[in-house]
């Protein structure tokens, strides 16, 4: 039986090497057509559980487009998540062109080798979503850490979301930046050097404190 801990840690799939609750936010890299790892990031579904709290069905995760990480999940069935605190890794991944030569980072506190099987497929308007069953392969615990909480490393993952749908037709642009602005607030005020550093390469990659100031 799952107790008040396991609950607040969240299930533990078998096979993956840290407990998932909710949508987990993590690094995927897969591998492309010129034998490199492209780095994206990848919100990870985390399962329902039985009475006993045992996982009922896989993690899931979804893919939204043409992107590169569905275009090598559907070629090659797979690629490595990982689990990072480092604020700058997810910004890289989720604002950039990132490709590297081997397929576990440096900044991993834990990595899992999976393979990926598209179950579903919805369409958004010109967008298709498709969701993939992600089954663990291989797995390895880098680094332990005991977990602190810091707004600004959460307000850094949630600018991403907001920067990745700046001119994304059915999001209304004024409002995402309003979200940046605030969301670069408290980094500003909560946020260490790291998180402080990805938000420079937000403002970097997408250029939205000009557009915020010409509007």
């Amino acid at each position: 039986m799952s107790d008040e801990r396991g609950d607040h840690l969240g299930v533990a799939p078998e096979g993956w090497p840290v407990p998932l609750r909710g949508v987990t936010e993590s690094v995927v890299t897969t591998r492309g057509p010129n034998d490199r790892w492209n780095v994206a990031a990848l919100g990870l579904h985390a399962p329902e559980t039985d009475a006993d709290g045992e996982p009922e069905e896989p993690v899931t995760a979804r893919t939204y487009g043409r992107t590169r990480t569905w275009r090598n999940f559907a070629e090659r069935g797979g690629g490595v998540v990982q689990f990072t605190v480092d604020p700058r890794t997810f910004v890289d991944a989720a604002l950039t062109v990132r490709e590297v030569d081997d397929p576990v980072l440096p900044s991993a506190d834990a990595w899992v080798e999976v393979r990926a099987e598209e179950v579903a497929a919805e369409t958004d308007g010109d967008t298709t979503i498709r969701t993939w069953e992600l089954s663990p392969v291989e797995s390895a615990v880098v680094a332990k850490r005991v977990p602190t909480v810091n707004r600004g490393f959460g307000a850094v993952v949630d600018a991403t979301v907001a920067a990745s749908r700046l001119d994304v037709p059915g999001f209304d642009t004024a409002e995402l930046l309003e979200r940046l602005q605030y969301f670069a607030d408290v980094v500003e005020r909560c946020g260490g050097p790291a998180e402080r550093e990805a938000f420079a390469r937000i403002d970097e990659a997408t250029g939205w404190r000009e557009r915020a100031d010409e509007s």
